[in-house]
């Protein structure tokens, strides 16, 4: 009995060993949001342990930094921040985290953005009193799924150059991926097709990219001015629009005021829908492809 027991617990601690050799074999990533945690791994696959800093149902303007999210950079060999300052909080965890692979500068601090062709970049000079004006652009790019070929090509090549030797695994993940949203795409095109030119009413501005992606347009927002709560007159006028023009459609982040957003569309004879802002946003939107297809399907259903 005694021997068994020893025996046991031999093939226990050898277990523990290889598991503990694998993940540290692993390249560890840091993401900043659940979207490039998603497309992180699609790219790295089994050679990748990517954690994220933000939830798919948070802000991703705003994120609470906490030794938790310190503790998970210290330990990182890369960080893909989303940049165009979406992630500027980003920086205090940093700066506390204590590791030098990671800082500004550093070729573990990888910046997605890089590439983009970005949305709604202001031609004047912002400041606060414009509400949560990005003064580079919009930085929402990744609810455009036609922009994942050029962020996996940063993530493949940020992978790369810290482990050469498995760049051609990583270009085969990623053409896999690529092939199979390419198949999505098909399929959401189709189902928007005869819903272009169609006008939506946004709570926060972030869906231009995947508003134009499919040949929508956004006509108002219910945000007096972004991440300004509106006042009054200012959902008196949205309704009136809403009423005027016909728009079926108001779309709520999973983190915005479902009960505001629904007593407007009640009131202009529309229909508020969630989408997911984010990979896991919303209920079984836990993957990038799983997430497009929720807020087309979605949007789709509601514009009908």
């Amino acid at each position: 009995m005694l021997r068994a027991l020893r025996t046991l617990l031999a093939f226990a601690v050898i277990g523990l060993l290889v598991t503990a050799a694998s993940a540290a074999d692993k390249i560890r990533v840091v993401a900043t949001i659940p979207d490039l945690k998603a497309l992180t791994e699609e790219v790295g696959g089994k050679l990748v342990d990517v954690e994220s800093l933000a939830r798919g149902t948070q802000n991703a303007h705003e994120l609470e930094i906490r030794p938790s999210l310190m503790l998970k950079l210290r330990r990182a060999d890369l960080l893909m921040e989303n940049g165009l300052e979406l992630d500027s909080w980003a920086e205090v965890a940093v700066q506390g985290a204590n590791n030098p692979n990671i800082v500004r500068g550093a070729p573990g601090r990888v910046d997605v953005s890089h590439g983009i062709q970005v949305l709604e970049v202001p031609s004047t000079r912002v400041d606060r009193s414009m509400g949560d004006v990005h003064p580079l652009g919009n930085p929402h790019y990744s609810l455009d799924p036609g922009m994942a070929p050029i962020i996996t090509q940063n993530i493949a090549d940020a992978l790369a150059r810290f482990a050469s030797e498995h760049r051609a695994e990583f270009e085969k993940n990623r053409q896999a991926f690529l092939a199979r949203l390419n198949e999505a795409m098909a399929r959401w095109t189709r189902a928007m097709e005869p819903l272009r030119g169609a006008k939506v009413v946004v709570y926060h501005p972030q869906w231009i990219y995947l508003l134009s992606r499919f040949g929508l347009s956004q006509a108002a927002a219910l945000e007096d001015r972004p991440g300004i709560p509106a006042s009054p007159a200012h959902l008196t006028r949205v309704i009136r629009q809403m009423k005027d023009e016909q728009i079926k459609v108001i779309i709520v982040e999973p983190w915005n005021d479902l009960k505001l957003a629904t007593r407007v569309a009640d009131e202009a004879g529309a229909k508020a829908v969630v989408l997911a802002s984010m990979v896991g946003g919303v209920k079984g939107a836990d993957s990038y492809i799983a997430a497009i297809d929720h807020n087309v399907n979605a949007l789709a259903q509601a514009l009908r």
